[in-house]
Order: C-alpha cells, then sequence, then structure tokens
C-alpha cells in the first residue's frame, strides 16, 4: 500500500532486503490493530453487519453542502493556478472529496486508520481498513544514498501527532540528513495517475486531508510550508464555520440507529456502506449473528456464480430465513445495491418481515429495495 507492488520492490532489488524491510515492518504494525491485551483478535461472524473496503459518508442538508463546497474550492486555490485535491472527514466519515473513487477509498481508509482524531487519541481498533481492491502507493520525499527510504513507518501509531499548527506531524518520516524535521509524505494515486503530497489538518472533529500535486512544487519542504501558510490565511474561518454547523447537526454515534432495526446497506458501484451503529449490533442474539453470517456467504457465492455467468448485469434477488431463535435475517439486492437485515422479533409471520424492509426501503432508501 505505501511502498509500490512487491514485484517492483524484487525488481529493483534482486536479493529481496528492501521487501523484506517493507514488510517486516508494515507486517509489525498492521498487526498491532488487532492486538486485544496480548490476544490476536480478527475479525468473526460478529462482524456481518459491517462491509470492508467501503467508505461511510456523512449525510448533510444543503445549507451545509453549500458550506463544505465553498470550504472545498479554497481548499482547491491554496497553490494559486494549480489545483489541490482533498478529502474532508468529520470523525469517521467522509464529507466530502475531490479525488477519483478508487483513490478516495485508498486515502479514506488509511485516514480512518491513523489520521483521525479517534485513531491519534485512542488504540481503538476499526475493521473499516480491511482492504480490497488496489492500492495507494506511498513513499516519501526524502531518501537515503541506497535509494531506499528511511524510517519509512506509516502505519506506526505512536509516531503520528498534532501540532500546534493544527497539522498532524509525520515523526515516521524523519531522517538523519534532515534531523527531526517530519517531512512531508507522498503518495502515488492510481486511478489519478499522480504524484501529491499529503498534508493532515485537523479541527476538533474535522480532519482535511490536502493534497498538494509534486510535480508542481519546486522547492519541496518551502513550498509546502507556503501552501500551508495560504490555507491558514484563506481557510481558517471557513473551517471553522463548516465543523462547527456539523457538530450542532451530528447525532453521535448511534446518528444512523434506525429503532427495531439492525442493518448493513451496500452500494458497490460508489463503494459507500451504511450499518448500524455496533454498540446496537452487539444486542442481537448470537443465532442471530451466526445465521446472518451464513447467508452472507451464500449471497457472496451467489453473486459470484451471476458474475461468471453473465458479467455484464446485476441480478436481483431477495431471501429471508427463519433462525432457531425465531428471529428473521434478510438479504435483498436491487440494482446492484445490497440490503442485509435482522429482525428479532420472536413469532412474527414471513409478511411482517417482507412488511418491514419495504417501510425501512421507503424511508431511509429512497424505494431503493422496494417491491413496486
Amino acid at each position: 500500500m505505501f511502498h509500490g507492488p512487491i514485484r517492483s520492490l524484487l525488481d529493483r532489488q534482486p536479493s529481496a532486503e528492501l521487501a523484506r524491510g517493507h514488510l517486516r515492518t508494515f507486517l509489525t504494525d498492521y498487526l498491532s490493530d488487532f492486538y486485544v491485551g496480548k490476544k490476536l483478535q480478527f475479525p468473526t461472524y460478529r462482524d456481518s453487519l459491517k462491509e470492508r473496503g467501503t467508505i461511510q459518508m456523512l449525510t448533510v442538508p444543503r445549507e451545509v453542502a453549500l458550506e463544505v463546497q465553498s470550504l472545498t474550492t479554497v481548499l482547491g486555490s491554496c497553490l494559486g493556478n494549480v489545483t489541490c485535491q482533498s478529502l474532508v472527514l468529520f470523525e469517521d466519515l467522509l464529507v466530502s472529496t475531490t479525488l477519483p473513487p478508487d483513490d478516495t477509498l485508498n486515502l479514506y481508509t488509511y485516514a480512518v486508520l491513523r489520521l483521525t482524531p479517534r485513531a491519534l487519541s485512542s488504540n481503538a481498533s476499526s475493521w473499516s481498513y480491511l482492504r480490497k481492491g488496489t492500492y495507494v502507493s506511498a513513499g516519501l520525499t526524502s531518501s537515503s544514498s541506497n535509494g531506499t527510504t528511511a524510517g519509512e513507518r506509516p502505519l506506526l501509531r505512536e509516531k503520528l501527532s498534532k501540532g500546534k499548527d493544527g497539522f498532524v506531524a509525520a515523526d515516521f518520516a524523519a531522517t538523519e540528513v534532515r534531523g527531526v524535521v517530519p517531512l512531508t509524505p507522498i503518495l502515488w494515486f492510481q486511478q489519478a495517475e499522480e504524484r501529491m503530497y499529503l498534508c493532515i489538518y485537523q479541527h476538533k472533529s474535522l480532519t482535511i486531508l490536502l493534497l498538494i500535486p509534486a510535480s508542481s512544487l519546486i522547492n519541496g519542504e518551502e513550498g509546502i510550508a507556503h501552501v500551508k501558510k495560504q490555507m491558514l490565511e484563506n481557510a481558517s474561518q471557513k473551517i471553522v464555520t463548516v465543523e462547527q454547523k456539523l457538530t450542532r447537526r451530528w447525532g453521535g454515534e448511534n446518528a444512523y440507529h434506525v429503532s427495531g432495526y439492525r442493518y448493513l446497506l451496500v452500494d458497490p458501484d460508489r463503494r459507500v456502506s451504511r450499518a448500524s451503529p455496533s454498540g446496537k449490533v452487539t444486542t442481537l442474539a448470537k443465532d442471530s449473528l451466526l445465521a446472518l453470517n451464513r447467508l452472507r456467504q451464500e449471497v457472496d457465492l451467489k453473486k459470484s456464480r451471476f458474475r461468471r455467468s453473465d458479467p455484464c448485469h446485476d441480478k436481483d434477488f431477495e431471501v429471508c430465513i427463519r433462525t432457531k431463535n425465531n428471529a428473521w435475517v434478510i438479504a435483498k439486492i436491487t440494482r446492484g445495491r445490497e440490503l442485509y437485515m435482522a429482525l428479532e422479533k420472536g413469532g412474527e409471520t414471513l409478511l411482517y418481515a417482507s412488511t418491514a424492509v419495504e417501510k425501512f426501503s421507503n424511508r431511509y432508501c429512497e424505494g431503493a429495495f422496494s417491491t413496486d
């Protein structure tokens, strides 16, 4: 993800020293997120209402959307005539992006893993970075004499900290040549086909990832310092305004809870998902979660068969299963969009389950899963 394909590393150095070094530090830092005490904990059936490799979006009203749009316009002009790209996150949710979908997903995944205030302030794990698909390649702006990047540990949580100016300092990027001065990471975005410097700025619960085209900066770190100064001068008030409006309307971790439902919505084309809060999902019985997990496995197999037989068209289908504990687990796929649901009301009929899905679809999905 941060060093490019292993094949490229082996081509550069057939002895594999470079590849082994990168893999050793990467896997050590990556696996640290799975430790609970001294035990290594991997995702289980309890994560059946989560979807890896997707983005969680924050829904905002038109008034706030216009403020966010104004902010991204200012961010884009921080380098004068050259347009900068940006991602704006509130808590761990994406508010806006100017990047293509694949690059947005990659950078969002890394941000939730290491760069948001929650990631910086706690050691809480998040499964949202369990990736699938293509990756961003990242390097640093300085290299050692043998052509390898010095001190590169982008997944090392303890080396990321917020400075007094609001920018997150990547201490892992410091080199012997520059002493303790942190260097700015440089990313390769595959879909945009461009190398960009990454600057991370935080104001309370708002995280801004500003991306500066590397080809447009001649002076390296000095040029980045100038862009940061421009950003603080021109965008500070807009950042404060957006953060205040988002905070005022934010419903907390249970903002997307729907009473009576435990659900997962997935839009694979947009790579976006929304789900019941984790705290609400834990109230489900073990039998319900196990049944839902098996159902999702069956749906994955069915989708794979459909793709092999007719890769150009999605097949719509719906499955409702009564569990041992008299709950209903439901999977419904319509025009590529997916809905998974668990309903725990003992003794209710199939008609009740179908009606519940219909009500949910009409109220929260603009009728996307309705039968009419």
